[in-house]
């Protein structure tokens, strides 16, 4: 087993438990849905949250051509610590649903923005900084500007409570992470 496929592993499982806590969050739904108010921003974001995980495990693969001799426990820990925030998030998108209670998702989105919001931040700067850490120098101008370009408004909805902007927000968001990937990640590379 080369080094790539072995580290690759914990990822693969962290990344996983993700999908599967979004997953299990529009299970719920499905089950409790007499019982639901859904907030279509809340949605929107969980549906972005998957494709979040999934382009983070595809972007992965760039790493495995990297020599198991340049492998350090501290460039594991940056690869890793990238995982952190996005299992966060898939946490908070949705819900822990009792499916003999009624939820509203517009107050679950806003209990939970903050933190959400921030950690999506988080993640984008670890993002940028893992590619530092790993490559020696900063990422190339396209994908830095997607990702600063993300961290603004992730900024704003940390801290603004205004439902128009976090209405506004949520489509910007699918165009943006949409045109990251069909810009950066389209290939295997």
């Amino acid at each position: 087993m080369d080094a790539f496929s072995y580290l690759s592993v914990l990822i693969s499982i962290i990344v996983g438990l993700a999908v599967t806590q979004v997953l299990q969050g529009f299970r719920g739904l499905m089950l409790a849905r007499s019982r639901v108010r859904a907030y279509w921003p809340a949605l929107v974001w969980a549906v972005l949250v998957l494709v979040l995980c999934v382009q983070v495990w595809w972007a992965m693969f760039g790493l495995s051509q990297r020599p198991a001799a340049r492998w350090t426990f501290f460039d594991f820990g940056m690869v890793l610590l990238q995982t952190v925030p996005l299992y966060l998030m898939a946490g908070l998108v949705l819900p822990d649903i009792d499916i003999e209670r009624g939820l509203d998702l517009r107050e679950h989105y806003f209990a939970h923005h903050r933190w959400f919001f921030s950690l999506m931040v988080l993640l984008l700067l670890v993002s940028i900084l893992k590619v530092r850490v790993l490559m020696g120098h900063w990422t190339g101008p396209t994908d830095m500007a997607f990702q600063l370009a993300f961290v603004v408004p992730a900024t704003i909805g940390a801290w603004t409570r205004r439902e128009w902007y976090h209405k506004l927000q949520a489509p910007l968001a699918v165009a943006g992470v949409g045109a990251y990937i069909i810009t950066l990640f389209m290939h295997l590379e």
